[in-house]
């Protein structure tokens, strides 16, 4: 069964500028867990003390997702985490030739770390679910991961996470995540493992989403993402979009209550001070609204016309928007939104005149806006009914 993490409380605090206090943690986490994300993942204890106290209050506020705990392959780390109560925890490390000669050491020596701090978190608390993540897996040769997550899968890790550190991955290519994990597959349970795999894509060339998809359709079970797609630069998977796209389009509907995302993406905005962006897929404000005539035409007949998305998933409906791209058909069917609908067509082309005007400024006319125009309009109408009334 396809699983989600959701890592706003870490890969997000990883954005310049975004900390969330304890209290606001707290709330994120309460409505993931509402949402129905499996896993939480609360932070990295060992990086600050207001960190470790958050993981700690998340991890005994029994929610029902698995709250989960980052660490380095450092006892003190891991021993920090257990010390939290978590249910998961997350180890990293990795096994580029690289990385490895910046820390003066080999593959062996790696091994040897990666399989003692997971036999140490494991000897502590059997039941914990121990992910471990080659970081940057993808660009680090084939058979150092393979060695290094043999020897973790041996060690009693449950999760083998393959992440796409700096966004490297591209589907169709020869740097295909589907044919990564597919392999990596095949490659461990010919060694005599099965563990469940996750993927954590990052999004620099905006194929985060993507390359998770490949992912799943490979096999993968565990995918990793944050609202709004926070994280380490251009950030990972976003939260919102995957959740939609695999209840529409992939047979999980049900699975989550898609209707709490506008909330919870209001909530991680206001704290993040990250705006949600107008043309974000899903939960942007622009995300179901209509514009040009010929769109808005045919949306007002069947919004399918020209969504193929239903909006309701999210709690959200079809739009109108009014500006200098308005037609007739859209201001109709506004003008019915605030009981104006039987306006006679020479006051409607006066009104959508008045509308296209206001949209050359650079704004759109919401409802409230538009019934303001509308009674100036009457009033002035009606002003020039008594002076005519009056000549004759």
């Amino acid at each position: 069964m396809l699983r989600i993490l959701d890592s706003t409380l870490r890969e997000g605090e990883q954005t310049p500028g975004v900390c969330f206090d304890v209290h606001v943690k707290l709330a994120i986490a309460e409505l993931l867990a509402a949402i129905g994300v499996d896993v939480i993942e609360a932070g990295h204890p060992a990086v600050t003390e207001e960190i470790h106290r958050a993981v700690r209050v998340l991890a005994g506020r029994g929610l029902a997702p698995l709250v989960g705990a980052h660490a380095r392959s450092l006892e003190g780390d891991v021993e920090m985490a257990l010390e939290c109560g978590v249910g998961f925890l997350g180890i990293f490390y990795c096994v580029s030739e690289t990385r490895l000669a910046d820390r003066a050491t080999d593959l062996d020596g790696a091994v040897a770390r990666i399989t003692a701090v997971i036999r140490l978190a494991k000897a502590r608390k059997p039941d914990l679910v121990v992910r471990y993540t080659p970081e940057d897996a993808v660009r680090s040769p084939f058979e150092n991961v393979m060695t290094a997550a043999a020897a973790a899968c041996a060690a009693g890790a449950d999760v083998i996470s393959i992440a796409d550190t700096t966004g490297y991955m591209i589907p169709g290519t020869d740097r295909s995540m589907f044919d990564y994990i597919t392999r990596l597959r095949a490659e461990l349970a010919l060694r005599g493992f099965q563990p469940q795999i996750a993927v954590h894509c990052h999004n620099d060339r905006g194929l985060a989403l993507a390359n998770a998809l490949d992912a799943m359709r490979a096999g993968a079970g565990l995918i990793d993402a944050s609202v709004l797609g926070l994280g380490e630069r251009a950030g990972i998977v976003d939260l919102g979009t995957l959740l939609a796209v695999l209840a529409s389009d992939f047979g999980l509907a049900g699975r989550w209550d898609l209707t709490l995302l506008p909330e919870l993406y209001e909530l991680v905005s206001r704290y993040a001070r990250v705006s949600v962006p107008v043309n974000l897929p899903v939960t942007g404000r622009n995300a179901f609204t209509h514009c040009a005539g010929v769109h808005t035409q045919a949306a007002v007949r069947n919004p399918l016309h020209y969504q193929s998305l239903d909006p309701a998933i999210v709690g959200r409906a079809p739009e109108i928007a009014l500006d200098h791209m308005a037609g007739m058909a859209s201001l109709r069917f506004s003008l019915e939104r605030i009981g104006y609908g039987d306006l006679p067509d020479e006051l409607v082309r006066s009104l959508l005149k008045r509308v296209k005007e206001v949209g050359e400024s650079g704004r759109t006319v919401d409802l409230d806006e538009l019934l303001l125009i509308v009674r100036a309009a009457l009033e002035r109408d009606a002003r020039a009914d008594r002076v005519e009334r009056l000549a004759s």
